[in-house]
């Protein structure tokens, strides 16, 4: 029973290298200056190039046949050698909440996350920028399978669109979180162009000041990120207020330590006149007990900043756990107490799996992917 099992999932397998090989032939046009170089490639006028973009960002037209204000000939060399997602949607789920988890294969055969949040006058989509992390935090299910690579800017630009076909009409996406599987900074290459898509006025033309770029914080990249002409937004993601409990959440702290990744937060505030979100996920009986609230407010207090708490959404593999809410709103209260600005972020998509990394991990292993050693806050250690 086990052989004919693998066999029917070594078969899968191949069915879908094959046809990810054929799609793979074609390039996707969300590449950066893929457009126009196509174009010029075959003698077709530069402002073609615009009329592309319009159909895709403004009016949700993926299919190039019916982009009519194009020639025949331009629309059927289109459909024949480009294709607009780098990716298939392998599985799409909705919460009672309204949050909505897309599961997206590769055309390598590798899956990543995207996620739509709905609230209240916005429609914020969370996106992946890897396949997998390295940073290993022991309360996060993206890294228990450690990383494979990086995404290319149509693979990460093509998570916002994905979600953007989510909505009706007169819905657009506001926000964007850079805050899925991965860790964007180590993908600041890729992801560079995808920030300057979303923003520009003939791409996703979403504010710069509605796009978080976060990070476990990366000194040198988050001076990287400052020097971007763009007023994005920062958040930091702490989880402790001293290196030790920091390692042994977050084992890539032990070699740049809290001092060097502070002092890059600064020279953010300094450069764009922008406050950091400091993200906190809580951790009971880890990082979560009054004095270690005590020590973040002294550590951040007199900064520009503010902190976001995030009970920590049930990752089966970690054994660890969120705080209730009492525990949870003293936390705050006592980081509020230093006159730093402290929210608690809401826990949406549960029933959905959509904390980071959930779904993804479960399909891998249903798909006999290597096997999930189980971390704790007090032996973790990076996956690799």
């Amino acid at each position: 029973m086990l052989t004919a099992d693998r066999t029917r999932t070594q078969d899968a397998s191949a069915r879908r290298q094959e046809a990810a090989a054929a799609k793979a032939a074609k390039p996707s046009l969300l590449e950066p200056g893929l457009v126009e170089s196509w174009l010029a490639g075959r003698g077709h006028s530069a402002f073609r190039g615009k009329q592309i973009r319009r159909r895709i960002f403004r009016d949700r037209l993926d299919d190039a046949s019916r982009w009519t204000e194009l020639p025949e000939r331009l629309r059927a060399e289109i459909v024949a050698e480009l294709r607009i997602f780098p990716f298939d949607v392998e599985e799409h789920r909705v919460a009672s909440d309204g949050t909505e988890k897309l599961l997206l294969r590769l055309d390598d055969g590798h899956l990543v996350e995207t996620v739509l949040m709905r609230e209240q006058g916005r429609r914020t989509v969370c996106v992946s920028t890897q396949v997998g992390c390295a940073m290993g935090c022991v309360f996060c299910a993206s890294g228990l399978l450690g990383v494979t690579r990086s995404l290319t800017a149509a693979e990460i630009l093509g998570q916002v669109l994905a979600a953007d076909r989510l909505l009706g009409d007169g819905e657009r996406i506001t926000n964007v979180v850079v805050m899925g599987i991965g860790e964007p900074l180590a993908n600041l290459k890729n992801l560079v162009p995808v920030l300057r898509a979303m923003t520009d006025h003939h791409g996703c033309a979403i504010g710069a000041r509605k796009i978080t770029v976060s990070t476990i914080g990366l000194p040198k990249k988050i001076d990287e990120f400052s020097a971007l002409d763009l007023p994005l937004s920062l958040a930091i993601s702490l989880h402790a207020p001293n290196d030790e409990l920091r390692t042994r959440i977050v084992p890539t702290n032990k070699g740049t330590g809290l001092d060097a990744i502070l002092a890059a937060a600064d020279r953010y505030v300094a450069k764009t006149g922008r406050r950091v979100t400091y993200e906190y996920v809580l951790l009971a009986g880890v990082n979560d007990a009054a004095e270690t609230a005590h020590e973040l407010g002294r550590l951040l207090k007199g900064r520009l900043g503010h902190v976001n708490l995030i009970p920590m959404n049930d990752v089966r593999e970690s054994g660890l756990s969120a705080p209730g809410s009492p525990a949870t709103h003293r936390f705050a209260e006592i980081v509020r107490g230093y006159g730093i600005v402290t929210t608690t972020r809401k826990r949406k998509g549960a029933d959905i799996d959509a904390a980071c990394g959930q779904l993804r991990l479960d399909r891998v292993r249903r798909e006999a992917g290597p096997p999930v050693v189980a971390l704790d806050a007090t032996s973790a250690s990076a996956p690799v």
